[in-house]
């Protein structure tokens, strides 16, 4: 479910899915759900329900922002919510009975339905799809881990409600940062081929290099269950992978860490997930008003914390910032 066309971590992904499903435990007591727990029982793991029963964290109608939602989509009652699912947690992916798309964009999407007084009606469709059916009109909105970008702001309008950042995921207990190129010189870090944290990592060990410093040894990996062996044997000083899947592994086993994030979009500018809509379709502005009624009263702070996101909340939701510069591409 890449946020950019450059991305490519599906394989990556995919593999995660595998690893997580490895710590999944039992039934719960009334044998409905299923739960990622740390894989050594103890209590660092952030609980999960995998289970298709959600039970999903609710807030109340606002009439105000309801009142400002186009007129035909409040007379047919529904939100239509498309999304790229089958990836990996913890973004939008499939419940244990591999029909039901839970994850924490629906959830968000849940919260926005319930603001407006719709009922959210999901469709899972591949990435390219997603932007066919919103420049159709046969979907609202958009909540698919989808970036902010000048080339899209041309077509779509945007209301924000997380970062985009990529996370360095370290074995857990260590004292070792990264905040800055320096602190990667001479350390061993894996990554994948032909994403933008490759080039984010090649770029800064040239950096280094050229400040006298040591160059990074870039080591590549194709599954996650392959550089998290690497992690945990010590082969690896750290992997830089996209931050919500690094941060949901680190809650939900309790053996890795982050240990730094930087913002997807580079140094220029911080990369930006946001709802996206058709451009000038009426709905954007009911949308940034309700991401700002859940972002205030606590609940989107709440979903995001069950999915052991929180080092991705935001103050507040922008309607249409700056995103990330076209390219030459």
């Amino acid at each position: 479910m890449p946020s950019r066309p450059v991305l490519r971590t599906t394989a990556a992904l995919l593999g995660l899915v595998a690893t997580l499903s490895l710590s999944a435990c039992g039934n719960s007591a009334d044998g409905s759900t299923e739960q990622v727990v740390a894989k050594d029982g103890s209590k660092d793991g952030l609980r999960i329900d995998l289970s298709p029963d959600q039970k999903r964290i609710t807030t109340p109608e606002v009439d105000s922002i309801a009142a400002l939602v186009p007129a035909a989509i409040r007379d047919r009652g529904t939100l239509e919510v498309v999304n790229s699912a089958g990836s990996v947690p913890p973004l939008a992916f499939y419940a244990t009975d591999d029909k039901t798309v839970i994850g924490v964009e629906t959830d968000i999407a849940s919260l926005i339905a319930d603001v407006l007084g719709l009922k959210p009606s999901y469709h899972t469709v591949d990435w390219a799809n997603i932007f066919v059916g919103l420049d159709s009109g046969k979907y609202d909105v958009g909540f698919s881990n989808i970036t902010v970008t000048e080339e899209r702001k041309e077509k779509y309008d945007f209301a924000t409600y997380r970062l985009d950042n990529l996370a360095f995921e370290a074995k857990k207990g260590g004292d070792w940062k990264v905040s800055a190129p320096k602190d990667v010189a001479g350390r061993t870090i894996g990554v994948g081929s032909g994403t933008n944290q490759e080039k984010l990592l090649v770029d800064w060990s040239k950096q280094n290099v050229e400040n006298g410093l040591k160059a990074t040894d870039i080591k590549y990996y194709q599954n996650s269950s392959d550089y998290y062996l690497a992690l945990g044997s010590g082969r690896l000083d750290a992997y830089l992978g996209p931050n919500p899947v690094a941060a949901y592994h680190a809650a939900s086993t309790g053996e890795t860490e982050i240990i730094g994030t930087y913002s997807g979009g580079g140094a220029d500018v911080q990369g930006k997930i946001a709802a996206t809509t058709k451009k000038d379709n009426g709905l954007i502005k009911a949308l940034h008003e309700a991401l700002g009624t859940v972002i205030e009263n606590g609940t989107y702070e709440k979903v995001l914390a069950r999915w052991g996101l929180s080092n991705e909340t935001v103050p507040s939701s922008e309607l249409n910032p700056p995103g990330l510069p076209k390219t030459d591409e």
